[in-house]
């Protein structure tokens, strides 16, 4: 009996269209309209205008791919969620890349954030532990295990769930529990971590004059920026899916329409992050050169070095 009244709930109206679909149109238009523009823009001056091959230059390529592979798949997304799609090749394709692209963009940042901890806290060690061909290598052995990943995690998904990005079953999905675990908080943690050991770094170092100074305040505002506006956008979806598992855990089924209309809302979040790599990462390479060749014993000159 309570099954059926958690499929009764899935099933209501309430999940398939009016205001909810409305206020995800009004996020994903300017996600979008500036999302595309700006991915182009960073592709271009990390491609075209930075002639050499940098750490920085490998991480930024792969993560402008993924958040531009993810901006593709928003349109399908917001008419696979609002509406009853059943599970064919296009579904299987458009959640092959959203579910490949999303968690890469988070683990891209996690690198950049290691990256950019070892380069400054470990100048010396960083000759040996980096290269733009590690980078690399890294990168390309992420995107074939996401892809594996993707590919294995839709497949147990289309036999259990009828339609497109919709989950029907009550069953808590311990696949979801561990792709937030594993593909975010751990991530987070990370990311933590490094930023504030660089921006503890970086606020222990003697400036000599106002304009070291000034350089050392914007790359802390840069690197606290960056922290910000990762924890912000992905957590609250992160959080909403450990919600749902706990609600699907513990039965209450009467909670389960709060909890889909948060994932909804938290998701549109989550994407527009797509819109934003770009211009926070592009300050950073920016501001970090001018930075380092002020600080020999704290970053490596060759690291942010974009000649």
């Amino acid at each position: 009996l309570r099954s059926d009244m958690c499929a009764h709930l899935l099933t209501f109206p309430f999940f398939s269209g009016g205001l909810l679909s409305a206020r995800t149109l009004v996020v994903y238009i300017p996600v979008l309209a500036l999302g595309i523009p700006l991915n182009a823009i960073a592709f271009w001056v990390f491609c075209c205008k930075i002639k050499r091959w940098t750490e920085t230059k490998v991480y930024m390529i792969n993560l402008i791919v993924a958040d531009t592979s993810l901006l593709f798949t928003l349109p399908f997304l917001l008419y696979f969620t609002n509406y009853r799609h059943p599970i064919d090749q296009l579904c299987l394709a458009i959640q092959n890349i959203y579910f490949t692209n999303m968690p890469m963009s988070i683990f891209v940042i996690t690198l950049i954030a290691i990256d950019r901890y070892i380069a400054i806290k470990f100048p010396l060690k960083a000759k040996i532990l980096r290269s733009p061909l590690k980078s690399a290598s890294v990168c390309g052995f992420l995107w074939m295990a996401m892809i594996f990943y993707s590919i294995l995690y839709l497949t147990y998904r289309s036999r259990t769930e009828g339609f497109c990005f919709r989950k029907q079953t009550l069953l808590p999905s311990y696949s979801s529990l561990f792709f937030s675990i594993c593909g975010y908080f751990i991530p987070l943690g990370i990311v933590i971590f490094c930023s504030v050991q660089v921006i503890r770094c970086l606020k222990k170092k003697m400036a000599t004059g106002p304009h070291e100074t000034k350089l050392f305040q914007k790359a802390v505002q840069i690197v606290s920026v960056n922290l910000c506006v990762f924890a912000v956008c992905f957590s609250p979806f992160h959080i909403s899916l450990l919600l749902r598992f706990a609600v699907e855990a513990a039965g209450a089924c009467s909670l389960m329409p709060e909890v889909v209309t948060y994932i909804k809302v938290s998701a549109c979040l989550a994407n527009s992050n797509c819109c934003l790599d770009a211009f926070c990462y592009y300050f950073a390479a920016k501001e970090f050169p001018e930075l380092s060749s002020m600080t020999p014993h704290c970053l490596r000159p060759e690291r942010w070095k974009q000649k």
